[in-house]
């Protein structure tokens, strides 16, 4: 490799990570937290159960369900419901909740664990995807229920987990709900308060499908409900971090929807959009359903899908090898190590990840992997080995440009070599690096200068093809799927300052992506043409 592995900012404070968090989302609730950032090379950084009711079920809420029968052109053809936005959060802890099932298939139930200081609210469920540009459906609302302060939350003292051990407020039967993912929001009576809840209504199986795996384990670890994460405790210092993190608590990004909206939501509207069939996951599905992927045409990892079990990243290897595409639509994708672990409330709700401290690890002493980063020793394995790039560092906000033009992914965008789209690499980045384990062949679309902390590099936008048939992509820069969203000249500062010339680039090179992939493996017919020798010529040899 051209630089040694050094501990980042990401493994030495927190209040690092909370600054990330800003700059990444925007989120209102880290913004100004944390002194400036590092970039080092290759461094990362209540009442007893109550029947929800049917009280109104909205037009065209029955849908098959089945795998087989799921039909995403239908489904999006319904009418939209544009009013799905939380636009009167209301004080904190107003009204907030969580799902006890992280997601489940569908006519399941799962419970709701709500705590508001309102008499009574209700809970309205939206389907997300396309419709029209709504972007969301309403397929189900409860009656009125009653509301209750739910007690505090716990540490536990050995991990600094944080818990809300709350009593289940309702039971919510998604019979009739289509699969994909939702938000549910959860609106006070009688007070002001909104929030959501996400849960996913996962697919049986994918098989013929484009895969769409929501990146849970990573929202929980950037969590601070409560005022532990997996970056920091109250103090801001790293050291009182959260060894493990549980789905037993809301999500405080983004008025209770985690990192949904900025990192997933755009993708899977479009993706709805174009009609190609798709399936509807988590990375704990993923993780724990070993078949799950089989026969799946490809398999999307969004914008930020930071921390994989070793299951997780087996099952998408093998999906890989045996033919199935996969997209890396975000950057620093696979770099932490985790372990799910059962919470009081069932299986795979505990993501445990020790970092720098994983020699403290019950689970390593009992001779489990270690809950370090991938790359890391021991049982280094870098993650460039199923990505083709690798994670480079933050922050960086820099053009993205354009080496590769004739590329059958730029195809109808009309860029030439050496086009500059501005803002679009950032926060995070990843890079062509063959010091560590790298697939070939494999194609560089796009070589962006960055500088991160004083330091010259290069982002990468990669795809490889392998012997299975199955390619693989790699944005290599974490706004890829927040620029579908981008318009307007970039001047109000929304979606970082990306325009609209970003916008229509990441559209159009997702959908030349999309279609590819979901019609088989894409490596039979678009094989990499492997250039990193001549895009890195005259520079340092990755």
């Amino acid at each position: 490799m051209d630089q040694e592995y050094i501990a980042g900012p990401e493994d030495g404070g927190g209040a690092d990570r909370r600054r990330f968090i800003a700059l990444a989302t925007g989120a209102a609730t880290a913004a100004g937290l944390g002194a400036a950032a590092g970039c080092s090379g290759g461094a990362g950084h209540g009442a007893a159960g109550t029947d929800g009711g049917r009280a109104a079920t909205p037009d065209g809420a029955a849908g098959k369900g089945g795998p087989a029968g799921f039909d995403v052109k239908a489904e999006n053809a319904k009418p939209g419901h544009a009013d799905w936005h939380v636009t009167k959060a209301g004080p904190a802890r107003a009204i907030e909740g969580f799902a006890d099932k992280v997601s489940v298939l569908p006519g399941e139930s799962f419970g709701l664990h709500v705590s508001t200081t309102a008499p009574r609210f209700t809970v309205s469920a939206y389907r997300m995807g396309w419709y029209g540009g709504a972007r969301a459906r309403l397929v189900w609302r409860s009656e009125a229920l009653p509301g209750v302060r739910q007690p505090e939350h716990t540490v536990d003292p050995a991990t600094r987990m944080v818990a809300a051990r709350w009593p289940r407020t309702t039971t919510v039967d998604t019979k009739n709900w289509p699969e994909g993912c939702y938000l549910l929001r959860l609106d006070a009576q009688g007070a002001e308060g909104q929030r959501f809840v996400p849960v996913t209504v996962r697919s049986a199986a994918s098989a013929g499908r484009t895969v769409v795996v929501n990146a849970v384990a990573t929202w929980q670890a950037y969590n601070r409900w409560g005022g532990y994460g997996s970056y920091d405790g109250p103090s801001g210092g790293y050291a009182s971090r959260s060894l493990a993190v549980t789905f037993d608590r809301p999500y405080e990004y983004d008025d209770g929807a985690g990192l949904f909206l900025v990192y997933e939501a755009p993708l899977l509207a479009l993706a709805e959009r174009l009609g190609i069939p798709l399936a509807y996951a988590t990375t704990t599905d993923v993780a724990r359903e070993k078949r799950l992927l089989e026969g799946a045409a490809a398999v999307l990892s969004l914008g930020h899908d930071e921390y994989w079990s070793p299951e997780q990243r087996a099952h998408f290897t093998a999906a890989r090898d045996a033919g199935t595409n996969i997209a890396i639509l975000g950057a620093n994708c696979c770099f932490r190590r985790i372990r799910l672990e059962p919470s009081g409330l069932g299986p795979d709700r505990t993501v445990v990840c020790y970092k720098s401290a994983y020699d403290q690890d019950p689970g390593f002493k009992r001779g489990q992997p270690a809950t370090v980063d991938f790359r890391s020793a021991p049982g280094a394995d870098p993650e460039s080995s199923l990505l083709g790039v690798i994670y480079d560092g933050y922050p960086v906000d820099a053009p993205y440009v354009v080496v590769q033009p004739g590329h059958w992914l730029f195809e109808g965008t009309g860029v030439k070599a050496g086009d500059r789209f501005a803002h679009l690499v950032g926060v995070e980045y990843d890079k062509v690096d063959t010091g560590f384990p790298t697939p070939r062949p494999i194609e560089i679309l796009a070589h962006s200068p960055v500088v991160c902390e004083g330091r010259p590099s290069h982002q990468d936008t990669a795809y490889y093809t392998t012997p299975s048939g199955a390619g693989v992509f790699a944005t290599g820069t974490m706004r890829w799927v927040e620029a579908l969203d981008a318009t307007g000249d970039g001047r109000s500062g929304a979606n970082h300052g990306l325009d609209a010339k970003a916008g229509a680039l990441t559209t159009r090179v997702t959908e030349n992506l999309l279609r590819a992939f979901a019609a088989g493996p894409a490596g039979r017919s678009h094989p990499a043409q492997d250039n990193v020798k001549a895009v890195y010529a005259g520079r340092a040899t990755p």
